[in-house]
């Protein structure tokens, strides 16, 4: 997957802790990645078990 596209948490920070990415524009799914390794693996979620799981962190 190329580079742009890639969003990371608002909770995190530019102080190299541990941070998410995802993208938004894949349809039914969820590409997540570690931010410090972009070019490692990419874990891919159902986009109904992403909101899921949101939920549950939320709440």
């Amino acid at each position: 997957m190329a580079d742009n596209g890639w969003r990371k948490s608002t909770y995190s920070d530019n102080q190299g802790g541990n941070c998410l990415e995802v993208r938004d524009d894949t349809p039914g799914i969820v590409p997540v990645r570690d931010s410090k390794v972009q070019n490692g693996d990419t874990l891919t979620i159902g986009a109904d078990a992403w909101t899921s799981f949101l939920h549950h962190i939320k709440h």
